[in-house]
């Protein structure tokens, strides 16, 4: 099946949620707001290199994008031309601003929350900053200072007020934001309730996601520690909790009927050579003022130029509220 061929058919399925007989059977509605979450895209190498040839590493998904009311990745890269990258980092990632323009045709949100945002440093971090600012493009998980990035992103869609909070867990932690310093927010128990307690009781929203930047590279299976913290969060408030950074997918678990995807994988990533390193999803939440209805994937197989493509005939992992575990999807 061609790639164009593939959108049509999930975005057939997605308009299907939405008919009398799909709300007879308790799914998602016309009324509810959609989200599209992507993991770790990582503009520069190879993709930037495509980009720069006037390429679109994200055409294959532009339409199964387009069809959420809200798109959110996780930008594993600084956007800037400025600063200096650290000798003793193995892999420093800073991509072109001419990125910019892609990333504003097919995201709304960028999350900032990861081990590669600080890699050259607090002045191309906060070169970043304004560059995002001038493009239109919303951003959480990281800020001019400590208190801009924890605070969460508000987004409002058909009345409905999301927020989002980023935070990361890999070192080095050295790129975390503090009272006069930009960069990102690091991930701390009793800091990550308090931000999502106050995203309810002082910003009034009515839907909290955390996203996370968390666990062991190339482990499929989340790890205790990921586990432990995903739990606090939910009871803390939280109605979904997204993950990434392992570079394959991991587990999904439902924890009092609200869905925890551990990792998305990669999304947009060149240089890894194993299959699991190069699957990822495309996560699609369907949300209203009772939290997450619905959860769907979109499987991704990415090519050796780090551009991923829609595999329709994989069954990735579905869930509708009430249900007890995650199943494959269907009907595409």
């Amino acid at each position: 099946m061609k790639p164009h061929c593939a959108c049509l058919a999930w975005l057939a399925s997605v308009a299907f949620l939405c008919t009398g007989t799909a709300l007879a059977q308790g799914k998602p509605g016309a009324d509810t707001v959609s989200l599209a979450f992507v993991g770790d895209v990582m503009l520069t190498d190879t993709p930037g290199k495509v980009i720069k040839r006037g390429g679109d590493p994200l055409a294959p998904f532009a339409a199964i994008l387009d069809a959420a009311d809200l798109r959110i990745a996780n930008l594993e890269c600084v956007i800037s031309n400025r600063g200096q990258a650290d000798p003793a980092k193995p892999y420093s990632f800073r991509a072109h601003p001419r990125v910019l323009k892609l990333l504003q045709r097919h995201f709304d949100v960028v999350g900032l929350a990861n081990n590669h945002s600080g890699d050259f440093g607090p002045v191309a971090f906060g070169d970043m900053l304004d560059r995002l600012d001038n493009s239109g493009i919303a951003y959480f998980g990281g800020g001019r200072n400590l208190a801009a990035a924890h605070a969460p992103l508000l987004l409002e869609r058909k009345g409905l007020r999301i927020a989002l909070l980023g935070y990361n867990e890999f070192f080095p932690r050295w790129f975390e934001a503090d009272d006069d310093k930009p960069g990102i927010a690091w991930s701390e128990d009793e800091q990550v309730e308090f931000d999502i307690a106050n995203a309810r009781k002082i910003h009034h929203a009515d839907i909290v996601i955390p996203v996370m930047h968390w666990g062991w590279e190339h482990e499929a299976s989340a790890s205790p520690r990921q586990r432990q913290l995903a739990r606090r969060m939910i009871d803390a408030g939280a109605d979904a909790v997204v993950g990434g950074h392992p570079h394959v997918v991991q587990d999904i678990e439902i924890y009092r009927d609200k869905p925890i995807v551990y990792s998305l994988g990669n999304f947009v990533f060149d240089s890894f050579t194993e299959e699991v390193n190069n699957t990822g999803w495309l996560l699609r939440l369907e949300l209203d003022r009772r939290g997450v209805r619905a959860m769907r994937t979109v499987v991704a197989r990415i090519d050796r130029e780090g551009t991923p493509h829609p595999d329709m005939a994989a069954h990735g992992p579905c869930w509708t509220a009430g249900q007890d575990d995650v199943v494959p999807c269907r009907g595409r």
